[in-house]
């Protein structure tokens, strides 16, 4: 999601600061192109965490956060990430469109929305982008979609809609770019999930939708969705290293006894493993020479190794694992999704 660039002040009076003392993970020397964790305050790290078991109950999403994540500067195009995180729309908007217009179409959009979503996955296929259904085609002054997506998030929000489909003509998948409200664009939520509660999941329909010439996105390449289940892995790490040193049992914090000490040292050891797969990627994807086989190993062995991570710290937190404010037991049930049904599935690369 990119957010909108207006926001000035995100800053809360009633932010306290941090009751750890753990320093946050760093890895920017990994990857120096990143934004490092170390450069946001404590306040701003922790306190937004509180509220989100209570969102993830209600299956609704916290739009009071917006704004204070824009200040952060963590989310928008001028965000420092790597290719590898395709979620962030306006990274693709650029990628999809030619250098000579990439910066005015960023601006075009940027400038007058706050929200935005990617429509990939289909009823049928999922995120098997060779068979994807919804159609293109060509009329004067633009485009015609018709077709239907699933399991897209901010679903039933979004100001505007970049929705993958095939050109009828070309036969190549095209990216086109859908506004809010569009004549034949229909949008709905999917209810009843157990996992990626807060995330606005739903349907799109879409019946003779035109999309003019200058909204039309020309290419589109590899989904490198490799980094969210780094970033979750690395998360989770913190926080049960985090619960460790605080929770004393048996006259001693928890973190001292070296059975809990064993099960870090493997997680940690997983996460710069990923670290490491997921640099390569993007070094082979700057170079031009990363390859679909490259990209579906990536994933499946990230994604592999993220459950397994997960389930470790849900081990080291026992019966406070069991609990959403300690976000491991919801994080697991997200990364048990995407092993099997999500567009990073370890099945599904193999």
């Amino acid at each position: 999601m990119a957010l909108h660039s207006n926001f000035q002040d995100g800053t809360d009076k009633n932010d306290k600061p941090s009751y750890f003392n753990s320093p946050p993970l760093d890895v920017s020397v990994a990857f120096p192109q990143a934004t490092p964790a170390s450069v946001f305050p404590p306040s701003e790290r922790d306190g937004r965490s509180p509220i989100m078991a209570e969102y993830w109950e209600k299956a609704e999403f916290p739009f009071e956060i917006v704004p204070k994540l824009a200040h952060l500067g963590i989310a928008g195009y001028n965000t420092k990430v790597g290719p590898i995180l395709f979620f962030w729309v306006l990274d693709v908007l650029v990628s999809l469109t030619t250098s000579a217009i990439a910066n005015a179409e960023v601006a075009r959009v940027d400038a007058s929305v706050s929200t935005f979503l990617l429509a990939l996955t289909e009823p049928d296929y999922g995120s098997d982008v060779s068979h994807v259904n919804t159609t293109a085609r060509m009329v004067g002054g633009g485009w015609i979609l018709d077709g239907q997506k699933r399991w897209i998030g901010n679903n039933t929000f979004a100001d505007v809609l970049v929705v993958f489909a095939r050109n009828t003509t070309t036969n190549q998948i095209n990216g086109y770019i859908v506004k809010k409200d569009s004549p034949g664009l229909t949008a709905t939520k999917i209810a009843n999930k157990i996992g990626v509660r807060m995330v606005q999941n739903g349907d799109i329909l879409l019946k003779n939708v035109f999309v003019p010439d200058e909204d039309r996105l020309p290419g589109l390449n590899s989904f490198l969705d490799t980094s969210k289940p780094i970033g979750i892995s690395m998360g989770v790490y913190d926080m049960c290293l985090r619960y460790l040193k605080e929770r004393n049992q048996f006259g001693a914090p928890l973190a001292a006894f070296q059975i809990n000490q064993q099960k870090l040292a493997q997680m940690l050891g997983k996460i710069q493993a990923m670290t490491l797969v997921g640099w390569r990627l993007c070094k082979l994807y700057d170079k031009g020479t990363m390859t679909p086989g490259h990209a579906s190993l990536g994933k499946s062995w990230i994604t592999l190794r993220a459950r397994e991570t997960v389930a470790l710290g849900l081990e080291l937190l026992g019966g406070s694992g069991m609990l959403a404010d300690f976000l491991v037991a919801k994080v697991l049930i997200l990364c048990s999704q995407n092993k099997n049904t999500f567009v990073n599935s370890f099945k599904k690369h193999i």
